[in-house]
């Protein structure tokens, strides 16, 4: 009897898809002036996820920050442009281990949004709990927008 030895499936797939989802998170950091300048200065490590979600009295910003502590999470409003910049620390390569792989990103990361001119910006709230920040940019009651419809003749 031959031993049997188990084929491993090349999928030219999976390759094909792991650099759309490259290509993907690389296009999307350009997407704000200030964050393209500090990757030109090289002062940005890694790009958290981020969704922005809007309702009748807020929009919110949620934040993913794994293994980030709050000490190093900051968030600052200036000109109408809020930033949440921070950094995630590098835990220590253990010696009597070997890595395989390492997809994790560690370091300096931040990001901008230009904020809506309905945002109340005193009234600007961040909550960080579990390594997800909420910032919560309540919006103006009297600018608030309606939508009309327009007959078109």
């Amino acid at each position: 009897m031959t031993p049997r030895t188990q084929i491993t499936r090349w999928n030219p797939f999976s390759e094909l898809e792991d650099l759309q989802n490259l290509a993907k998170s690389f296009l999307t950091r350009f997407d704000e002036g200030p964050l393209l300048q500090r990757i030109a200065e090289g002062s940005v490590d890694w790009t958290p996820a981020m969704d922005v979600t809007e309702d009748d009295k807020e929009f919110t910003i949620t934040a993913d920050l794994p293994e980030v502590s709050k000490d190093n999470v900051k968030v600052t409003l200036s000109e109408g442009m809020l930033t949440i910049q921070g950094e995630r620390h590098h835990q220590e390569e253990e010696k009597n281990k070997r890595y395989h792989r390492v997809e994790r990103s560690f370091g300096k990361y931040v990001r901008s949004f230009q904020l809506p001119s309905d945002v109340e910006a005193d009234k600007i709230e961040a909550q960080f709990e579990g390594g997800v920040l909420k910032v919560h940019l309540p919006k103006c009651p009297e600018t608030k927008q309606e939508v009309h419809e327009i007959a078109v003749t």
